[in-house]
């Protein structure tokens, strides 16, 4: 049968076949497009995340930073506190002799004798 030949019915067929390979690449161009979307949205997650990622990291470092400053200077408190109660206290003889007389008064009191 030649092409001229054809009925109503091939030209119906061949309408058809048209429609269907017209939706298949209308439906491969939507699939290209969607899959560029998911790439996009993909990019953009992942510097989302690197970004998060670098201000938690200046963050931690900024908190570590501040923490040994501050236990830096509490040790260096605490050492010259310590450095300081290290050196002996000199009792100058008048301090001594007040110190003998308050002795005495607390043990004569304890005994029942009048300071």
């Amino acid at each position: 049968m030649r092409r001229s030949d054809q009925g109503p019915l091939d030209s119906a067929a061949e309408a058809a076949i048209a429609r269907v390979l017209g939706a298949e690449s209308a439906a491969r161009a939507d699939i290209e497009a969607a899959r560029l979307e998911i790439d996009d949205i993909a990019d953009e997650a992942r510097k989302a995340a690197r970004a998060l990622g670098d201000r938690t990291e200046r963050r931690i470092r900024a908190l570590t930073a501040a923490f040994e400053r501050e236990s830096a200077a509490q040790l260096a408190a605490i050492e010259a506190e310590a450095a300081r109660l290290l050196v002996p206290h000199v009792i100058s003889p008048e301090q001594l002799a007040d110190l003998g007389r308050q002795v005495r008064a607390v043990a004569r009191s304890c005994v029942g004798l009048s300071p």
